[in-house]
This record gives C-alpha cells, sequence and structure tokens, in this order.
C-alpha cells in the first residue's frame, strides 16, 4: 500500500452486515482515506445472507460478515473476535445482576434479529449446543437492525442478545445492562469475505490488507 501512497483513485463498494457496517468498518474507512484522499467508498449494509450474495454477484468486491456461508465460491478470513450479551432496559428487575438462568430467560419477553443475520445464527447455534433452541422462547418480535433491538429494550418492549460491540457505550453510559446467561456460551467471529474466482481492483486489494492489518 505505501507504494500507492497519496496516488490511488477511483469507487469501491463494500459490503457489512450490520455490526461491522455501523460500529468497526466506518473508522476504518476513515483511516484508510486518510492514506488515499482521492478514493470514494460506499458502504452497503444488510444481513451477512445478503452481503454474500453481493459479493457472489459482484455487487460488492468484498464484504464483512458475521457468519460464513457454504458457498465454494466465496472466501471467508478471520477479522475479530466478538460475543454475543443479553441485554435488558436500566429499569429491568435484572439491572446490577451478572447473569441468569436459560429458565428465566425463557420467561421474558425476546426480541430477536431476523433470520440471515450473523447474530440470529450464532445465537441458534449456541441454543443447540446447549441442547434447546428459539421456539422454547417468549419472542415477541424480530427486527432488522441491532439499533432497533437497543431502542425497543431502552422502551421496556423486551430483552435482547446482542453483539457487545455494538452495546459498548450504551453499558457504561447506563442506559442499558448487559449480562450473561448461564450455560449459554456465544462466540463469534466476524470474516472478510472475497470471491475466489473474481480478480479485484487494486483499490479493494489495498483496502482488503489494509483491514485484515488494522483491524482490531
Amino acid at each position: 500500500m505505501e507504494s500507492f501512497q497519496g496516488r490511488m483513485s477511483g469507487d469501491l463498494l463494500v459490503g457489512a452486515s450490520t455490526i461491522p457496517g455501523e460500529y468497526i468498518l466506518p473508522a476504518l474507512i476513515g483511516r484508510f482515506k486518510e492514506k488515499f484522499p482521492d478514493i470514494a467508498i460506499t458502504l452497503l449494509i444488510g444481513g451477512s445472507q445478503a452481503v454474500t450474495e453481493w459479493v457472489l454477484e459482484g455487487r460488492a468486491e468484498l464484504g464483512v460478515v458475521g457468519a460464513r456461508s457454504g458457498h465454494r465460491a466465496i472466501e471467508y478470513r478471520e477479522l475479530l473476535p466478538d460475543d454475543i450479551v443479553l441485554i435488558v432496559g436500566a429499569a429491568h428487575p435484572w439491572q446490577g445482576r451478572p447473569l441468569v438462568t436459560l429458565d428465566e430467560l425463557r420467561a421474558e419477553p425476546l426480541l430477536l434479529r431476523e433470520q440471515g443475520s450473523g447474530t440470529r445464527a450464532a445465537l441458534e447455534s449456541a441454543l443447540t449446543a446447549a441442547g434447546t433452541d428459539i421456539n422454547t422462547f417468549r419472542v415477541v418480535g424480530e427486527m432488522g437492525s441491532t439499533q432497533a433491538i437497543k431502542q425497543a429494550v431502552k422502551a421496556g418492549v423486551g430483552v435482547s442478545l446482542v453483539s457487545r460491540r455494538a452495546v459498548e457505550e450504551e453499558c457504561r453510559a447506563g442506559s442499558v445492562w448487559c449480562l450473561r446467561v448461564q450455560d449459554l456460551k456465544i462466540s463469534r467471529a466476524f470474516y472478510l469475505a472475497t470471491h475466489r474466482e473474481r480478480s479485484r481492483s487494486p483499490l479493494a486489494e489495498a483496502f482488503r490488507a489494509f483491514v485484515e492489518t488494522e483491524a482490531s
């Protein structure tokens, strides 16, 4: 990248699922543009499945997602670890507790991310490993973004399981309370998704290398 310093130009479309698209990539894009001020990057946000489809179709040269698909044409490289935490509103009776049991969680109104999101996939996989499934819970709604989930939890609509990266500020500020579910470990990673058989532009390659180096 240093050989291109200040001399690269062009447009790049990057796809990202909700958490990396809203909480990780914007800062990385800002730092990348400091190196290459003549470029333009469009960040398109959708579910992990949708982002994978954009990469397959060639709409996006690369994507960052929270769940891998089984499509052989897509190569995934692990970028960052993530874990999922339970959040409740500041006035909820669980405020101040470090953890709850699965049975306690089953009795609460639960808000979920939509099918196709990496957060939902990680949750369902963890529940299967714990010998249960989502149908045993009181699901009161599904929402297409983590931001919508957070606002609903703050309003007392229900509780939810979301990426820790998405609620760090709210947890510090006390607008939501973060805790864990006993015997339910929900961890995952974010992945850089590229097409194995499609060549990428020099700009896309430079951004890929930058993200792999700088992501933390």
